[in-house]
């Protein structure tokens, strides 16, 4: 169907509410530790710290659009306003090549154009350098609320389609030439956006290059923790069979003091700093999942800058310098893990109550959802599904919570049913074709050690759809801002990144020449 283009915004917007500090909520933890491990990244960047000399970087310009709510319906005149930032700082004029970053589930910040892929790439290419939030993310929400008749305009379909209406607007306002090619850029579900975007817009967008990105739409996403397990005795990460053991053992000790219920469930509360109490078999599960987030978390940005733990730094804890192992000292290393990621996310404690889980995202108040976890919450039910469980023996973890029980915060709510969720799945893949989407000049990037590049394209599908799978690499990492700590593996991708755009840009003047 199509859409309507975007206006310019030409008036300023600031953010109208306050967003006032929530306790983490054990469902969401892994969101937080990525937010977490996101902002220090950027912080850390050279937005910070900058000279003041002639030859100081320029600071990003923060602008808006308006774009209409509903970009399939041309007869409804409803816009808000969707924030954009610009670098262009390097670029050589008209001709030269755009890179547009795209926004996924959560603000998109200045750094999105002053460090990463990007900023990285673009003094070498001449290229000017946008930044695009999600709808619904960050300070581009829709007035109006965040109900079911507001959340039925957020999809990624949605999203591409304000990255169509962006490039148009765009090009109109700084004077882009109908030549000049944009390579768009995205990380995790932005990467998989990045992606479709060249699918689905192949006129517009000339290549693109989509890091981490979970293609494939799943609703039981036991492979993920399939990853962990292996990266838990990965020595190359300073993983080991005896951290592997010990975080089994660790497990196990946390469950049977669930179950012995009493003292044994304060103690527990009080040591892992629970907010409420653990007597409700769905606040158990609740708690475990925190549990096994912790864990997941720390695989998937091992070795990040921001990052509360590495691999190397949980094993540590778990298997207690290698000595006088036990259930209760494994116990005692998830413990002390669980404080240091606490006290990084200045929590003082966790919330483990499915009904104040509920409660939160049921509130359809930005100023209460603006992080994103009611929104998020409504993509996972109506797009992709990602539930990640612990099925199977290889799985260190506890086998709760399950799938149902992860499925049934889409009914309580929002309303939809188990089997609508299975179909939205179904019918994500159809459209975009999976880990098959068949799309040319898409450069795909993984690290084999992030539990999400099983769900990516980690091999390459033909001469114009290549793939790089980093050895040891965690979730985004090649993303990340460099450091003289990176691994030569990570360099070298870096490097053929590099390499595999000027090729595609080589193209570009070649047939321009012709």
């Amino acid at each position: 169907m199509p859409f309507t283009p975007t206006r310019l915004y030409t008036g300023e917007k600031t953010e109208s509410w306050v967003v006032e500090e929530k306790l983490v909520l054990s469902a969401f933890l892994l969101r937080r530790l990525t937010e977490h491990t996101q902002q220090l990244q950027e912080r850390s960047g050279p937005l910070l710290g900058l000279n003041q000399g002639p030859d100081a970087p320029v600071l990003p310009k923060e602008g808006w659009l308006e774009q209409q709510l509903d970009p399939f319906n041309a007869s409804d005149g409803r816009f808000f306003l969707q924030r954009y930032w610009v670098n262009d700082q390097y670029w050589t004029g008209p001709d030269g090549p755009v890179f547009l970053h795209l926004g996924g589930e959560g603000t998109l910040g200045p750094g999105s154009v002053m460090r990463g892929h990007p900023a990285a790439l673009a003094p070498a290419m001449g290229a000017l350098v946008v930044g695009l939030e999600h709808r619904f993310y960050g300070l581009s929400v829709p007035a109006g609320g965040l109900d079911m008749g507001q959340l039925r305009f957020l999809s990624s379909r949605h999203a591409l389609a304000d990255m169509a209406s962006a490039h148009l607007a765009l090009s109109r306002l700084f004077n882009v030439s109908s030549s000049s090619p944009w390579i768009c850029f995205g990380g995790s579900y932005a990467g998989s956006l990045a992606a479709w975007a060249r699918l689905k817009f192949p006129h517009l967008i000339f290549a693109s290059v989509a890091s981490s990105a979970p293609l494939r739409a799943v609703l039981d996403f036991s492979e993920y923790n399939q990853v962990v397990s292996r990266s838990l005795m990965n020595a190359a990460l300073g993983g080991s069979p005896e951290c592997w053991t010990a975080a089994t053992e660790a497990f196990s000790e946390v469950e049977r003091r669930l179950r012995a219920g009493g003292a044994a469930q304060a103690a527990l509360r009080a040591e892992l700093g629970t907010c409420g109490p653990l007597s409700r078999a769905e606040d158990q599960a609740e708690l475990l999942e925190a549990l096994q987030a912790l864990v997941g978390g720390a695989v998937q940005y091992d070795g990040q800058a921001g990052a509360p733990l590495s691999v190397r730094q949980l094993c540590g804890l778990l298997v207690a310098g290698g000595g006088g192992r036990s259930r209760s000292a494994s116990y005692g290393g998830l413990r002390r893990a669980a404080q240091i990621v606490l006290h990084s996310l200045k929590q003082k404690c966790l919330s483990t109550s499915r009904a104040e889980t509920v409660a939160q995202l049921r509130d359809t108040d930005p100023q209460v959802s603006s992080i994103g976890d009611r929104q998020w919450l409504y993509q996972t039910c109506t797009e992709f599904g990602f539930y990640i469980t612990c099925a199977g023996p290889a799985c260190p973890f506890s086998q709760l919570p399950t799938l149902p029980s992860q499925l049934s915060l889409c009914e309580q709510v929002f309303g939809l049913s188990i089997s609508s969720v299975s179909q939205a799945v179904e019918q994500t893949n159809c459209y975009y074709g999976g880990q098959s989407p068949r799309a040319t000049h898409v450069l795909f990037v993984n690290g084999d050690s992030d539990p999400w590049h099983v769900l990516s394209v980690t091999q390459s599908l033909g001469s114009l759809e290549s793939a790089l799978l980093i050895p040891n690499a965690s979730h985004c990492l090649d993303m990340a801002p460099e450091r003289a700590s990176d691994a030569p593996s990570l360099r070298l991708a870096r490097q053929k990144i590099f390499q595999q755009l000027q090729t595609w840009l080589l193209q570009v003047k070649e047939n321009q020449v012709k």
